[in-house]
């Protein structure tokens, strides 16, 4: 390694990891605001690597070019490895939604809650709390009970019938019995079909 970095090889380094920056940004189709991160990532990994840097070898541009471009292809391993465990889908709340020149953090709305911002569809609060409260009526019912609540939320009732899991008069003798169950553990008339008909 140079004992002394002259300020021409300095500005060397600084455009080369630049240069690598805006390529690997035009490759993986990240946003823009993304180069300057890259470009510091690149250049942190080039500075850590200087040590091994021989001037008998080559310039200091050449042996930036070599590692900028290793580290350049970590990082889009890194990145295209992120892309499949979101299936294809980078989220970025710094990008522009399709139509929109606006970014998506200007988008979302506060009251959409959190979920929102990890790109997951917003819950109402009312919706919340009708799967919180049948969460918690289904914790505190019989292991049978809650079997046939978990095949009445798959299948209608015509379908267990007709798939003869249970008998007509039985299914709806028990359903009549949960019923009260249901609502004293908290839930009304809006998890109840049968009763908004």
């Amino acid at each position: 390694m140079p004992t002394k970095l002259s300020a021409a090889d300095v500005a060397t380094l600084i455009e080369e990891a630049n240069r690598s920056a805006r390529r690997l940004q035009r490759k993986l189709h990240l946003s823009t605001a993304d180069i300057e991160d890259l470009s510091q990532d690149l250049l942190l990994d080039l500075i850590c690597r200087l040590p091994a840097f021989d001037a008998t070898r080559g310039s200091i541009g050449a042996f930036a070019n070599i590692v900028l471009r290793n580290q350049s292809s970590r990082i889009a391993i890194r990145v295209q490895r992120e892309r499949r465990s979101h299936d294809g889908w980078m989220s970025s709340l710094d990008v522009p939604m399709a139509g929109n020149s606006e970014p998506l953090k200007d988008l979302l709305l506060e009251e959409d809650g959190l979920a929102s911002w990890y790109g997951q569809r917003p819950i109402g609060a009312d919706t919340l709390n009708v799967r919180l409260a049948a969460a918690c009526a289904l914790a505190r019912l019989r292991d049978d009970d809650r079997h046939l609540c978990r095949a009445l939320s798959r299948l209608p009732a015509s379908d267990l019938i007709a798939h003869g899991a249970v008998k007509r008069s039985t299914l709806y003798r028990r359903i009549a019995a949960l019923r009260p169950v249901l609502t004293a553990y908290g839930l009304g008339p809006c998890w109840d079909d049968f009763a908004t008909a």
